[in-house]
């Protein structure tokens, strides 16, 4: 999940894997894969940041992320 502020200045989580679309409009809007769509203060740049550090963080094991796992 990103967090994202509406233009309300109320923080929300979203699940970044429903995100199919971020435009700017000119506030960002980001329209999710169930028909809901967000208004946020974020940048369209900015959210796909977010995303991008979703998705590393989200393929990476535990194990790799606690420094546990040793690759030889």
């Amino acid at each position: 999940m990103i967090l994202v502020t509406q233009l309300n200045g109320d923080q929300v989580h979203v699940n970044a894997n429903l995100i199919e679309i971020v435009e700017r409009t000119p506030d960002t809007m980001i329209g999710l894969s169930n028909g809901k769509k967000l208004m946020v203060r974020e940048s369209p740049e900015e959210i796909v940041e977010m995303f991008i550090e979703f998705a590393r963080k989200i393929s990476v094991s535990p194990a790799e992320r606690s420094g546990e796992l040793q690759w030889t």
